[in-house]
């Protein structure tokens, strides 16, 4: 692919070189910049963004909130100082507080001043001569790096979907993952499209609801939506998180988890005890009822009881029985990113709300003033498009990197990512990708997973440094061993069996392939291990030499 783009590999040397160039100063690449400076490396980050926070900057539409296990626990993990000194004031923390967060984490470590924003990573070619990539900015600049470290993010690159007529629609047209930074969206007594029900969806559309004169959600598939119950948090688990920290740290790394996991199976319990529970989690709100018991994921039985729990309280939620039977999901329950929403369901009882079911009427197309379905001809003032990424893999395809002998990452990836640990790919030197495809990533604590992958790199780093090594890429045996490994690990579970983002599906002519490692412990392990093991499965070279093993 990208046959005709220039080669960049023989840009002058600048007197800016770099040891480390980091895309992206979200979770990951701000730690990275703070990490990598701390190894006492030179270090610069590229953001197309005004400021820190990755996709909690771009993420700013009405209801952007924590779809995750949240507060206490969705922070950095590495400076118990910097856990002491954040209040956070709701278990569900919302976009603002959580950018507060993130510039307050940039502030106290003086990132900014290693971040270059509002400026692209055109393109990035490793030059063999000098064993150094070559970056192309949107600035015009050019920039060499020994070391380049993705850090673009799982949920960057927006999906833009390819409708049509979409292009001829003459009201504002807004991605939620492209909000515009000033908020000034104006619903009021306007005729509101949202396309997509995924995440986003979720939670912009009840907002969007109270403020139009008429919205149309135009959905696909309908979702297993949770009861966030946001609510402030409780004191005395804020202050257990602090006192504990240490050790609830070391169970995050070892568990995923700050709190003890279930051990009862849902099998193992009567129809009574189950339902009791079940309604106690329901009532806790977010992902309570999931964690009820251990095997919800690994046991289709025991996840169909919880999907017709769930189901049930769809049909309980919604006054119209029509409507209902819509919205009610039909694939295995979690298989897809479980949702936390607030008053979702209830929406839909509305007046001004109406549900249009473009899997069974699609979208014809747009028009200047309308939406084309099968159902009709709707006018709108204004279109909301809900439809998430290009996940995992997206930014680096997009990016689409160019290694050794002018190989491009996409021709490597014709068939789904390839990678060794999720961080490093055969004919890529020195390339390493934070949260990458065939990685736990979002399916492990974010910053933490973020901090130990980063981590490891830097010490990589420096163990080359001080044997004389300048480059280090997988063996190509590797790729295809680590993939079959996180393949087998998926098949355990019930996560393949259903199309997601999460295998590329909602991408069309995406190769799909289950791409996260969903043993995050184990995964964080073996990375220890293979570092102890003067890490097995990489090959050092230093200038123009046969393979060195690193000492």
């Amino acid at each position: 692919m990208n046959e005709t783009r220039q080669s960049i590999g023989s840009a002058p040397s600048s007197p800016d070189d770099l040891d480390v160039a980091v895309i992206g100063a979200g979770i990951s690449g701000m730690y990275a910049v703070h990490r990598f400076r701390r190894a006492g490396l030179t270090v610069r980050a590229f953001d197309e963004a005004g400021d820190v926070g990755g996709t909690w900057w771009w993420n700013c539409y009405p209801g952007a909130r924590v779809d995750s296990p949240g507060a206490p626990f969705y922070c950095y993990t590495f400076d118990r100082e910097l856990v002491n000194e954040w209040e956070w004031a709701e278990t569900q923390p919302d976009q603002p507080t959580i950018l507060a967060y993130l510039r307050n984490f940039a502030e106290k470590y003086d990132i900014r001043r290693d971040v270059q924003f509002e400026t692209r990573v055109e393109n990035a070619e490793f030059d063999e001569s000098t064993n150094e990539w070559v970056i192309e900015l949107s600035t015009g600049e050019r920039v060499r790096a020994r070391f380049l470290v993705s850090a673009a993010g799982t949920l960057s690159a927006a999906n833009l979907p390819n409708i049509p007529g979409i292009e001829d629609f003459a009201g504002p047209l807004h991605h939620t993952g492209r909000w515009p930074q000033d908020g000034c969206v104006d619903f009021t007594d306007k005729r509101v499209a949202v396309v997509g029900t995924g995440s986003s969806g979720v939670q912009v559309i009840p907002n969007i609801a109270k403020d139009a004169s008429q919205l149309y959600v135009l959905q696909r598939t309908p979702q297993f939506v949770l009861p966030a119950r946001n609510r402030p948090l409780d004191p005395a688990l804020a202050e257990r998180a602090r006192d504990e920290w240490p050790d609830m740290r070391d169970r995050l790394v070892k568990t995923g988890r700050a709190l003890p996991m279930a051990t009862k199976s849902a099998l193992d319990v009567s129809d009574e005890e189950r339902r009791a529970t079940y309604d106690a989690a329901w009532v806790q709100g977010g992902m309570a009822v999931r964690e009820c018991y251990r095997d919800h994921m690994t046991n289709l039985e025991a996840n169909e009881i919880l999907a017709g729990y769930v189901r049930d309280k769809i049909v309980e939620t919604i006054d119209a029985p029509t409507i209902a039977e819509k919205l009610l999901p039909t694939y295995i329950f979690g298989t897809k990113r479980l949702i936390l929403g607030t008053d979702y369901y209830e929406t839909y009882n509305r007046d001004n709300v109406r549900l249009l079911d473009i899997r069974s009427y699609p979208i014809d197309r747009f028009t200047p003033t309308s939406v084309q379905t099968g159902e009709g001809e709707f006018e709108i003032d204004l279109l909301i498009l809900a439809t998430g990424y290009d996940a995992i893999s997206g930014a680096l395809t997009r990016l689409d990197p160019v290694g050794r002998a002018g190989r491009h990452l996409t021709d490597n990836w014709a068939g789904g990512p390839r990678t060794y640990l999720g961080m490093a790919m055969t004919d890529f030197p020195n390339l390493f990708v934070v949260q990458g495809p065939q990685s736990p990533s979002v399916k492990y604590h974010y910053a933490l997973g973020s901090e130990l992958q980063v981590d490891w790199i830097a010490e990589c780093i420096l163990r080359m440094r001080a044997a004389g090594y300048e480059t280090i890429e997988p063996e190509p045996e590797t790729e295809s061993a680590w993939g079959a490994k996180v393949a087998d690990i998926a098949n355990v579970t019930l996560y393949p069996r259903t199309d997601s983002w999460y295998s590329g599906a909602n991408i069309p002519g995406k190769p799909r392939q289950f791409a996260v490692h969903l043993d995050g412990p184990g995964y964080h392990e073996e990375l220890k291990n293979i570092a102890k093991g003067d890490y097995t499965g990489f090959r050092f070279d230093r200038a123009k030499s046969t393979r060195q093993e690193i000492a």
